[in-house]
């Protein structure tokens, strides 16, 4: 398998089991092709975003799918210190602990519920997370419970993904129901190399959140 059939094959992923055997194989040439190659924007946009929203200082983030580790990086370029992490693939854990950016890390299948009880962070960064055989759009209300009221939760996603309807839907949803609101919706570069855009959204917890 060459290095552009990782990107290539990541859409056609349909199971939790491929997904983790994709990125355990792509975690040897990942940063060198994402982060370099195709010149990865969207955890730098998450970071700004985030950082528009809630105050870096003393807040406390779970960047889940942290992957390798650069949307940990980018969140402490713009001020957060306080990062956990958590990711589907060991491997790409070893790497993401490399960076020396989280408190701590931890493995975890997003398509269940978070270990985390309720309310125990500031906010969640999920770049890149939710897409085909990913994350379901409906994990969002998972990722919102374990925020305090009033924290944020920023998404960065790509044009496929949005596309299909079924995460804007579920925003609309959860803002319908009381759960919490969209306060930034951009849209802009996803993965700029390879002629990929994608949306920045960014949800504010509301206090009424059972």
């Amino acid at each position: 398998m060459v290095e552009r059939d990782f990107l290539e094959t990541a859409y056609d992923l349909e199971t939790t089991k491929q997904v983790r055997a994709h990125y355990e194989a792509w975690s040897v040439t990942y940063d060198t092709e994402i982060g370099g190659q195709h010149n990865y924007a969207q955890p730098t946009r998450c970071a700004v975003a985030l950082a528009s929203t809630i105050t870096p200082d003393g807040a406390r983030v779970l960047d889940v799918g942290c992957g390798s580790g650069l949307s940990g990086l980018a969140l402490r370029e713009v001020g957060f210190t306080a990062i956990d992490g958590c990711d589907l693939s060991p491997a790409m854990l070893k790497l993401a602990d490399r960076t020396d950016v989280y408190d701590d890390l931890f493995e975890a299948d997003l398509n269940q519920r978070l270990e985390p009880p309720h309310d125990v962070y500031d906010a969640v960064a999920a770049v890149g997370v939710f897409s085909f055989g990913h994350l379901k759009a409906t994990v969002l209300r998972d990722l919102l419970a374990v925020i305090r009221p009033g924290g944020a939760l920023v998404v960065g996603l790509n044009d496929h993904f949005w596309d299909e309807g079924s995460l804007p839907a579920e925003l609309n949803s959860i803002e319908a129901d009381g759960t919490a609101e969209v306060v930034f919706r951009e849209h802009g570069d996803h993965l700029p190399g390879a002629g990929i855009e994608g949306w920045v959204v960014v949800l504010s917890k509301l206090a009424n959140d059972a």
